[in-house]
């Protein structure tokens, strides 16, 4: 139609005539609203989780406060081009995440990762660590032949109800630990879940530092020939581990005693 305009200088009606268009259709103008903001905050999740699709970014907006229908969002997703691409070639670091806080106080952030071991007959099996970052106290170790994302919520569920809430939560980039359901609880307990950076495990320090001392004085130094040893044996070095080893971090107390030593202090301040 403008074409005909500028070309053949004909009204704007004679060219719609021609071509079969509706003039409304023509002078229409979008009133549909520009979301910037919202495209902002969906860039900067999308900048921080570059392996989320709109699914994922969509609670991670709702945990913010965004009242916004899946539908729209994917519209304006699909238009900002933040599609995940397929990988190609082995994984890399790509980038890192906002810096964490030094924890201060006991439940200020707990750290968790995955321990890989073997049964007698070759089967593997894995433990989930929890740790708090600050006590330097073992919260949890989880054996079992399969850990997925709703039994990682489970667990975690379970240890704050003895525990207590914590801040934050630290984990590596896992596919159990990115899961919708780990999403989802966050978003119904309001609890902040940061990811280190792929291929930094030093982001994670505490617990890597745990599951070392974890796997040279236990699982390198044990066979496991069932399950319910396993869970067992591991169990009673939680135990000790809490109670009876000295940390040099902490001056040379346990943990179990320092997070009593500090809950003091913080109650008599």
């Amino acid at each position: 139609m403008a074409h005909l305009c500028s070309a053949h200088q004909v009204s704007q009606r004679r060219a719609c005539t021609v071509l079969g268009v509706d003039r409304s259709s023509v002078r229409y103008r979008s009133v549909r609203p520009d979301d910037a903001e919202l495209r902002q905050a969906m860039k900067a999740v999308g900048a921080e989780r570059r392996r989320f699709g709109y699914r994922r970014v969509h609670v991670m907006l709702e945990r913010q406060g965004w009242q916004v229908s899946q539908k729209k969002l994917r519209r304006l997703y699909r238009e900002e081009k933040l599609q995940v691409k397929k990988r190609g070639g082995r994984k890399r670091a790509i980038g890192t995440r906002r810096p964490m806080v030094v924890p201060e106080r006991p439940n200020e952030r707990w750290s968790l990762d995955f321990v890989s071991d073997a049964f007698t007959d070759g089967r593997r099996f894995r433990v989930l660590a929890v740790v708090d970052d600050f006590t330097r106290e073992c919260l949890a170790l989880v054996a079992d032949t399969s850990l997925s994302g709703p039994r990682v919520t489970r667990e975690l569920t379970t240890i704050m109800a003895r525990q207590g809430r914590p801040k934050t939560i630290v984990s590596d980039n896992g596919t159990e630990l990115t899961s919708m359901a780990v999403l989802q609880w966050c978003q119904d307990t309001q609890i902040d879940w940061h990811y280190i950076a792929p291929g930094k495990p030093m982001q994670n320090a505490f617990v890597e530092s745990f599951n070392g001392s974890f796997r040279d004085e236990l699982l390198n130094e044990t066979l496991f020939s069932s399950l319910a040893e396993a869970r067992e044996k591991i169990t009673a070095w939680k135990e000790d581990y809490n109670r009876n080893r000295p940390h040099s971090s902490l001056g040379n107390l346990t943990p179990q005693e320092f997070a009593i030593k500090s809950r003091l202090e913080t109650k008599a301040a």
